[in-house]
């Protein structure tokens, strides 16, 4: 139903992992650009939690081997350049949901200022796998729980807690210097989250 409008957009830009666009995914909620040169350690912990919340995911992919939405719907999907892929790739639990959920968790432990915020895009980062067509509520449901799971896990490993410090202590400078949140391109994403 929202195929071709600015919601439809918006969960085909999120369904981009590969770095350095996927940091940017919680940059307005959190209030502040997250880049490779504005905050170094926030973004190695993104990617290093990609790796952790993203893997979590494949053991239950690979039993269940559900078919996707579109498979059974036969309706568009956003990136239908990964139609091929999506085909042989189980939809449960959702990969891309964990990853999203435990960076919202991450980001609101380190910007508790902006949580809200944060875990109302964490929230709708998930729904955008539904949007585009990929996965079942289900399968969100599921990659919540994994990526909750995930970022309790990494409390337990030093390196993450250390890099957890750090990057809030960048994020706190960078929102001090500039806060991105007004800026036209988050107007133009949080137009199109609305409900």
């Amino acid at each position: 139903a929202l195929q071709e409008t600015s919601r439809w957009n918006q969960a085909a830009t999120d369904a981009d992992l590969n770095f350095p666009a996927a940091a940017s995914i919680f940059s307005c909620s959190l209030g502040v650009e997250i880049s490779e040169e504005r905050t170094p350690r926030l973004y190695t912990l993104l990617r290093r939690s990609l790796t952790d919340a993203g893997l979590a995911s494949y053991k239950a992919k690979m039993h269940y081997q559900r078919p996707r939405p579109f498979v059974s719907n036969r309706q568009s999907i956003c990136t239908p350049e990964d139609e091929s892929i999506l085909r042989s790739d189980g939809s449960y639990p959702s990969g891309h949901t964990s990853v999203g959920w435990a960076w919202a968790l991450i980001l609101s432990e380190i910007a508790p200022n902006q949580q809200d915020q944060i875990l109302q895009r964490g929230m709708d980062y998930g729904r955008s796998r539904n949007i585009c067509n990929v996965h079942w509520h289900s399968d969100v449901q599921a990659g919540q729980l994994i990526g909750a799971a995930t970022v309790a896990q990494l409390h337990a490993n030093p390196v993450c807690r250390a890099d957890l410090r750090a990057a809030r202590k960048e994020v706190k400078a960078q929102q001090a210097a500039n806060n991105i949140a007004n800026s036209i391109s988050c107007k133009r994403e949080q137009a199109a989250l609305q409900p």
